[in-house]
């Protein structure tokens, strides 16, 4: 990986295609001529999946808007798993400290787009399309916004105590959060989703919006949450790709 302090290549082993880690590599040395930098910003491999979740969510919300609800939930649960896997490969590289920062930093805006915005505007677009019922679709509109507030809330927050917890502890990995991370809203949602074999667009809307609504609530709620890390995040992955299954066997 080309580091843009020292101008010179270091490689670490990372998962993945070597290619795409070569292309980012290139990409990298590009930002730097001559020791100053032609763009802000760090675009190395170590950010460039935390970058993908953010298209994915982009794109996701742009399906929403077009009706395609499947696409849309592929998009979340692509977001998903680009946030579940950006940290280990983030961790392949020894990185400044200035790096680790920003990182952090990005980390939470794309989260913010990803799960406190997309997923809002999913459930809006179910509500306004298949509802058929003005009172569900305002209804929907004001818990999606509340969605994204009580998002904001929570990782602004994490990013307070993360940076607490740093201090005391250093490098420790931690080992909960207080409250629902925003980025089980990745599952949330699609899981919601398969309530439309067994319910017609009014009750299925309202489905959705209630789930939206308890989520937003949990984002905030002071409440002890465990986290899994290594290969206690195979089941999740493995959960994540069955409820991707089943939601494009549901009815449109």
């Amino acid at each position: 990986m080309y580091n843009v302090y020292t101008d010179k290549l270091c490689y670490r082993k990372a998962p993945g295609s070597r290619y795409l880690w070569k292309a980012a590599d290139i990409f990298s040395k590009y930002m730097l001529y001559k020791g100053k930098r032609k763009m802000v910003g760090f675009y190395n491999y170590t950010v460039i999946i935390t970058y993908m979740s953010l298209v994915s969510a982009c794109l996701g919300m742009f399906f929403s808007a077009q009706g395609n609800f499947k696409a849309a939930l592929f998009c979340l649960l692509l977001s998903g798993l680009c946030d579940m896997i950006d940290g280990p490969v983030a961790r392949t590289r020894k990185r400044t400290d200035s790096e680790q920062k920003f990182g952090i930093q990005i980390d939470s805006l794309c989260d913010l787009v990803s799960f406190g915005i997309q997923p809002g505007v999913l459930v809006y677009c179910i509500a306004k399309n298949m509802a058929d019922n003005k009172v569900i679709e305002y209804v929907g509109l004001g818990v999606a916004i509340v969605f994204g507030l009580c998002a904001v809330i929570r990782l602004a927050y994490f990013n307070v105590t993360e940076e607490e917890r740093r201090e005391k502890e250093g490098t420790k990995k931690r080992t909960g959060y207080q409250g629902l991370p925003v980025t089980n809203a990745a599952l949330i949602i699609p899981g919601l989703f398969n309530a439309r074999y067994f319910t017609d667009g009014k009750v299925f809307s309202i489905i959705m919006i209630a789930g939206l609504a308890i989520t937003a609530f949990l984002f905030v709620y002071n409440f002890k949450m465990f986290k899994l890390n290594g290969k206690k995040l195979i089941p999740v992955g493995i959960f994540g790709v069955a409820i991707l299954v089943a939601c494009f066997f549901t009815p449109v």
